[in-house]
């Protein structure tokens, strides 16, 4: 029963890197480092200093580049691809006690399922609101929740997949409402 609490907590930073790709990884990294949380056997190196540092100076830059409307487009086609790995890989360095084959199926399927969705949502949204120059506040709101969803992720992992479910509830709703609308 210990590896589905695990896996809530890779699942759950998998969401945070559909925000942004590095912040979760950073997170991870601190909260390894720190001893708060210990990944499956193949994922230590991720509390390493030099993971902590690459981590670091990758969510530095990430926060940055949104900032910038012609590199905040260019980074949309990017993170997609790599928020569902990056989610992959964070779910599948959280669930250790099971066999390879059920890790990697959770890690791909819940943890880069999620990550990627919730990335595809956030470019959506982008896009609706750039045209009205939204795009700097939808910004600071993604980092906002990247760091909040990674947190929480790492203390309260339970609470972080409830809020994710939520949002997800909320824009599939929205979705269908402005369907049904037309």
């Amino acid at each position: 029963m210990e590896w589905v609490l695990a896996a809530l907590v890779g699942v759950a930073l998998s969401a945070a890197c559909g925000f942004r790709v590095f912040v979760p990884m950073l997170v991870m990294s601190i909260a390894v480092h720190s001893g708060h949380l210990t990944p499956a056997s193949g994922f230590e190196w991720l509390g390493s200093w030099l993971a902590l540092a690459g981590f670091g100076l990758a969510t530095v830059i990430e926060i940055i580049a949104y900032f910038i409307p012609v590199v905040n487009n260019a980074l949309d086609v990017i993170a997609t691809p790599a928020a569902a790995i990056a989610g992959t890989v964070l779910t599948a360095s959280m669930v250790g006690d099971v066999s390879p084959l059920l890790r990697w199926f959770l890690a791909v399927v819940a943890g880069g399922a999620v990550a990627g969705g919730v990335q595809i949502a956030t470019v959506s949204l982008r896009s609706a609101v750039s045209p009205f120059g939204g795009s700097g506040v939808i910004s600071l709101v993604e980092d906002g929740a990247a760091a909040a969803t990674s947190v929480l992720a790492v203390t309260i992992p339970l609470l972080a997949i409830g809020l994710i479910g939520i949002l997800g509830i909320f824009l599939i709703r929205r979705k269908h409402f402005r369907a049904n609308r037309v």
